[in-house]
């Protein structure tokens, strides 16, 4: 993963803003680039003024992510249910669990794509759900747009500010997102295991 991490870095510092979008477009439709990596380069590109602005740069990352996430929404929301449909029953996902999902985000929506930006591999794939949840497309996008904007920019800002030193806060930071993760799954999982209870007591 560390490598093609690397490759994808490199094609930014090769590419320029150029590179820097159409990687983070693939880290958003479930490449693994590695954004926690490749965000932090680009910063770093920045102090040596290889890359002109570190506005410039997280604009940049920022539409990328939103053009990413699109691509996503689209293939969930127009070929989901279908690929469901075909191929569901070999990854015993079916319309029961399609359901699911889809009331997920009718009841979380907001906040699991808000949550969703800071957690690594997910963050890439969050859209194809929204998708095939038929989720609207104003909150989908603001709060796309929040969590992208603070992820990208404390990421790029990282690395600007640290050089050579952002390793260690991208490290330490995947760490943290991990645990975060974890604690979101735990929650949710809970309060569903709450309601339902009471539910059935009502």
């Amino acid at each position: 993963m560390h490598a093609v991490s690397e490759f994808f870095r490199h094609l930014v510092e090769h590419f320029g803003y150029g590179g820097l979008f159409v990687v983070m477009t693939l880290a958003n439709i479930g490449a693994p680039v590695g954004s926690e990596i490749v965000l932090p380069g680009a910063g770093v590109l920045v102090s040596k003024h290889l890359l002109s602005n570190v506005w410039i740069a997280i604009a940049v990352s920022v539409v990328a992510e939103l053009c990413g996430q699109s691509i996503g929404y689209a293939v969930g929301r127009f070929g989901g249910r279908a690929f469901v449909h075909r191929y569901g029953k070999y990854i015993r996902f079916h319309d029961a669990e399609l359901e699911k999902v889809h009331g997920f985000f009718g009841r979380y929506g907001n906040l699991a794509i808000f949550l969703c930006r800071f957690i690594p591999v997910i963050r890439g794939i969050v859209g194809i759900a929204a998708g095939i949840a038929e989720m609207d497309l104003l909150p989908f996008y603001l709060w796309t747009f929040a969590g992208s904007t603070i992820f990208c920019g404390a990421f790029i800002f990282a690395g600007y500010k640290l050089g050579a030193n952002s390793a260690a806060f991208t490290h330490s930071f995947g760490k943290i997102a991990l645990i975060a993760a974890a604690v979101v799954v735990v929650a949710v999982v809970a309060y569903a295991l709450i309601r339902r209870k009471q539910q059935q007591r009502a």
